[in-house]
């Protein structure tokens, strides 16, 4: 089940990042911004016992654009679609707040390609979410891949 994130589900999406932020797969977040940012967050939560085991935030950019960030599953319920739901929940979420374009930076292009993402050269995208990558060890040398998805509103 996909829910909004609460207050209390901070800790859980902490160490989701962290998992994959130790690898170097994502950015991890210190506490601090996620609780700033918890309004971002949806969850996907084991429906027996609310456990956290998926994250996703949808945060917004400008008027017109907003980043899909911190995509995380727990390593073991991998494959069993809990991205992509999480994903499709963020589409829909920034459809409803009217979003023309929603981008992602990524290593894994394939999985949003299926989505309706295309490649696109960094440059395109306005200088100011760039304020994370400073807290990045691969800052300046940002090797994922800018994708961006040009939102169909006469899609049912």
């Amino acid at each position: 089940m996909i829910r909004k994130a609460k207050i209390n589900d901070i800790k859980a999406i902490h160490g989701l990042l962290w998992e994959y932020g130790k690898k170097g797969e994502l950015l991890p977040r210190p506490l601090s911004v996620l609780y700033d940012h918890v309004r971002d967050f949806s969850v996907y939560v084991d429906e027996e016992n609310d456990d956290v085991i998926g994250c996703c935030a949808l945060q917004f950019c400008w008027d017109d654009l907003a980043e899909i960030r911190s995509l995380a599953v727990h390593p073991n319920y991998l494959r069993k679609k809990i991205g992509s739901k999480l994903v499709e929940a963020m589409l829909s979420e920034a459809k409803s707040f009217g979003i023309k374009r929603v981008f992602a930076l990524t290593y894994r292009q394939e999985f949003f390609e299926k989505f309706g993402f295309m490649q696109i050269d960094k440059s395109k995208l306005p200088l100011k979410i760039w304020a994370d990558c400073i807290m990045c060890v691969k800052f300046p040398d940002c090797d994922e891949t800018a994708m961006m998805k040009e939102m169909d509103y006469n899609q049912v």
